[in-house]
């Protein structure tokens, strides 16, 4: 039988995809091999709570594999411009900045970077899962299988789209759901931001800078931004506000969006309100899919973890992050829970040792 070392680094070949998830039937080598081909620690997902989660299990000594994604690593930082309210930074910080320091910290501690997407993952349990032995298999969009016992989920969440005529025609042409991204190719034109929470009053912020005007749409006569930031908005002289009302339609031509149809809900009037560019910013939604029901989500699609800790439905399998938290959504609750992660993590590989 092999022997958990304590160390919690991976026993034997280091970061080879498993290609055998059962062991029924094996030979004693066949078996010891597999065994040889599991991890300690996987993290799915990157942002303030992954990395945080990686900086955790590496100084602990379990040198975690983080699957950190293939087309947008590092989470939503990495399309914000400067975060103002991260504890360390007087003057503020970059977001891709803040992203690239925490992963070369967290791979300073030992923690490996894939870069690609989950697709699947095996908790190990039972039900539909092939395995009851406990160890996570989790398998990836270019084809990689990794296994561990602890897997620390951080996948966080993705943008709610408008669902209405033109949203999809005129994506990429006008319709954007990244401010950061795109603003800059608007300079000087009419621009229309959807949306009443934090990151529609930043983005609306921001966009200013580049647009002759900045529009923010709102079906409500009330936000849920912080009052600070409405405060700015209010302030700002190229901001102004349609409130009760949502976009019904966006219009353009071969150049891209030449405007929206906005409906007052109060009183169903309609406009068309002429603008270069709709940046949406209504939501997210948690980015779960690829569990396949493997674990306990809420109504909304969030994870469900046990009180205040990280654990989730499934033994050795944790999560943090916006993929739980639904109502913060900030990148220093994000750091706080993946460190929560992590030492949940630790607490479950020191115990199966014992």
């Amino acid at each position: 039988m092999i022997e958990l070392k304590n160390s919690g680094n991976l026993i034997g070949s280091v970061g080879l995809p498993a290609e055998v998830n059962d062991t029924k039937g094996m030979s004693e080598a066949k078996q010891e091999d597999a065994v040889h081909d599991v991890r300690d620690a996987i993290v799915i997902g990157s942002g303030p709570a992954g990395y945080t989660a990686a900086i955790y299990l590496g100084r602990a000594g379990y040198r975690p594999l983080v699957i950190a994604g293939a087309l947008a690593p590092g989470g939503q930082l990495v399309n914000t411009t400067e975060v103002e309210n991260y504890p360390g930074f007087p003057d503020g910080v970059q977001g891709p900045d803040l992203m690239d320091a925490m992963q070369k910290q967290a791979e300073k501690f030992g923690a490996q970077i894939v870069w690609d997407d989950v697709v699947s993952v095996d908790l190990g349990t039972d039900g539909e899962s092939s395995r009851t032995d406990g160890i996570k298999t989790v398998t990836c969009d270019q084809g990689a299988t990794y296994r561990s016992r602890a897997l620390v989920i951080t996948t966080g969440s993705t943008v709610r789209k408008l669902g209405v005529p033109g949203e999809r025609e005129f994506a990429g042409r006008g319709v954007s759901y990244c401010a950061t991204c795109d603003g800059f190719f608007f300079r000087n034109k009419p621009i229309v931001v959807v949306g009443g929470g934090d990151s529609a009053f930043t983005d609306a912020e921001f966009l200013t800078r580049f647009g002759s005007s900045v529009t923010l749409i709102h079906r409500r006569d009330e936000f849920r931004a912080t009052k600070i930031l409405v405060d700015r908005a209010q302030a700002n002289p190229k901001l102004s506000f349609m409130l009760d009302s949502v976009v019904e339609q966006v219009n353009g031509g071969d150049d891209g969006v030449q405007s929206v149809t906005v409906r007052n809900v109060k009183t169903t009037e309609m406009t068309t309100l002429p603008t270069s560019s709709v940046f949406v910013a209504i939501g997210y939604t948690p980015t779960t899919g690829f569990l396949n029901g493997a674990l306990q989500l809420d109504k909304q699609g969030y994870i469900v973890v046990d009180g205040s800790s990280t654990r989730t439905s499934a033994p050795g399998v944790f999560a943090a992050g916006d993929v739980v938290d639904s109502v913060y959504r900030q990148a220093v609750s994000a750091a706080g829970m993946g460190c929560r992660a992590a030492l949940d993590a630790q607490d479950y590989l020191t115990e199966l040792v014992r």
